[in-house]
């Protein structure tokens, strides 16, 4: 049978799912799982995507990689349904897979939008991250490999690439000039000035830099859309983390895109019973979701994971943990129900996914006319909202 890659966690994960797919095209019974170690429930549902795995394909060879891959790598060896391990930083080399290099392929598959990984790794210490274990020290891929990547997928007639990175805001530390990540998304709208769409994934507010802020604050082909790596509204969590940005930092940065341009929308990531969490310190994080707006929201527990700082630190109880995370997200769903039915009436220019919805240029989901080609971009004005989605 043929290959399969399953991809769990980031969208940096997703990005590097697809290359491995083109390094691997010609494998055979070949299961690759591209873990995620960010939370225990990410380590769970690896181990269940491996176990699920060999149940389909019991002949099948399975290769676990991703970030659970170095995190847990003895616990993963150990499953007997894992064949082999792959390191994280490996997993795109082909010789760590045994594929001679004259058979990586010059173009990738055509999709509607394309993940463009251009960084990889943190150099940061937040104390509750397992991540730079996984993936190492922070790296840059230059701007010029970073538009050959672009070329490749606007070649295809992808009309949207999504900049992705694990520490996005902080490319380009690492490279000669030390230029930042407004230097490189000019040079991509410079050097393809017919690419319609240009969105960041997550990024993080302490970094954004001037040409960065002012080409989200009035670029049209940036797209109106920002997901912070927040974490928490609550000043003194938000040093117990060792996060660089203060909670007044995140509400002048987004007031000040939004006097420049007021249809952004604002997503986050927000933890939920962070160890020393009080109910002031719940009441904090619960308060920012309506002073910023967040309608995005990835909201999730709280988990101790090996080896960090936070692990050590007095922790919530599991329920109140589950409470407060469940408080949160109820806050991001009432938010996001107001910002929706603000969409109503309301011209987007929507860009067609091959499920019969599209994402909105602020990343609202439309549905679309019956019969809309994937890939085309159009204008759509919703009349109402139906279970979450805008419907024309």
């Amino acid at each position: 049978m043929s290959l399969e890659v399953h991809s769990l966690g980031c969208r940096l994960n997703l990005s590097e799912s697809e290359e491995m797919r083109a390094l691997l095209r010609e494998a055979d019974d070949l299961v690759v799982i591209n873990s995620c170690a960010v939370t225990s429930e990410a380590v769970r549902q690896t181990r269940q995507a491996i176990r699920r795995a060999r149940r389909a394909r019991p002949d099948a060879r399975i290769v676990v990689t991703g970030c659970a891959a170095e995190v847990e790598r003895e616990a993963l060896a150990a499953m007997p349904e894992v064949d082999g391990l792959v390191a994280n930083t490996a997993k795109l080399d082909p010789r760590a897979w045994n594929v001679p290099a004259p058979s990586l392929p010059q173009r990738r598959a055509a999709y509607t939008r394309a993940f463009v990984q251009v960084q990889n790794g943190c150099d940061h210490s937040c104390t509750f991250c397992v991540i730079p274990q996984g993936r190492g020290a922070s790296r840059s891929r230059t701007i010029a490999e970073a538009l050959a990547d672009v070329a490749v997928h606007h070649e295809r007639g992808v009309q949207e690439v999504i900049l992705t990175g694990v520490d996005l805001t902080s490319w380009g530390e690492d490279l000669d000039g030390r230029p930042h990540l407004g230097d490189l998304c000019a040079a991509i709208l410079e050097r393809f000035p017919e690419l319609p769409r240009l969105r960041l994934s997550s990024i993080d507010g302490a970094e954004v830099d001037p040409v960065l802020f002012e080409l989200l604050a009035s670029e049209p082909r940036v797209m109106p859309h920002v997901h912070l790596s927040l974490q928490h509204g609550d000043d003194l969590i938000l040093k117990r983390m060792k996060r660089r940005h203060s909670r007044a930092d995140a509400v002048r940065l987004v007031e000040s895109l939004r006097t420049r341009r007021p249809e952004l929308a604002v997503g986050a990531d927000l933890m939920a019973g962070f160890p020393t969490e009080d109910e002031a310190a719940h009441a904090a994080n619960l308060s920012i979701i309506a002073e910023l707006g967040i309608v995005h929201g990835h909201v999730f527990p709280f988990s101790p994971r090996p080896g960090t700082p936070a692990a050590r630190m007095p922790q919530v109880e599991p329920a109140l943990i589950k409470r407060r995370a469940r408080e949160l997200r109820e806050a991001v769903s009432k938010e996001r129900a107001r910002w929706l039915a603000a969409q109503v009436s309301r011209p987007l220019w929507v860009l067609a996914e091959k499920d019969g919805t599209g994402h909105a240029e602020n990343f609202a989901r439309v549905r679309l006319p019956d019969g809309t080609v994937p890939g085309t971009v159009l204008c759509l004005t919703p009349a109402n909202v139906i279970e979450g989605i805008l419907e024309a």
